[in-house]
């Protein structure tokens, strides 16, 4: 296996997410369009990233500085946890508020609000599961 947010991991998780019609298809319902990196809390910066337009992923990669919507953080033990067993919603609430899961940049509460988004973020862990 890759090593999670490589250059590699991140091209298996943009073909396995334009392959899971329930992030995919469900995101470009609503023209979803975001620049999302991936990586470890107390890093610099994320260590992956991953472009969606129209909720189909476009390009994934190496982060190397682009803009981000959104900026997600977790030790590598979070990580694991959560791709072996995806959590639903109040898992995902537990590891905001405990700060497990850290977003560095994008609106939580925003997206957890809107469930045509917060259905697709929860199954974009069982997709990282697949990778």
């Amino acid at each position: 296996m890759a090593e999670y947010f490589s250059a590699e991991w991140m091209n298996q998780f943009m073909q396995r997410w334009n392959s899971e019609p329930g992030l995919s298809d469900e995101l470009a319902k609503i023209g979803f369009n975001s620049v999302i990196g991936y990586g470890f809390d107390g890093d610099a910066a994320p260590k992956g990233v991953i472009a969606i337009e129209n909720g189909k992923a476009t390009a994934a990669g190496t982060y190397n500085g682009e803009a981000l919507n959104w900026d997600l953080r977790a030790s590598p033990d979070s990580w694991q946890k959560w791709m072996s067993s995806p959590p639903g919603m109040m898992g995902l609430g537990m590891a905001y508020t405990s700060r497990k899961l850290k977003f560095i940049k994008g609106d939580y509460s925003a997206m957890v609000k809107d469930p045509r988004m917060a259905g697709p973020f929860i199954k974009s862990f069982s997709v990282m599961g697949q990778v």
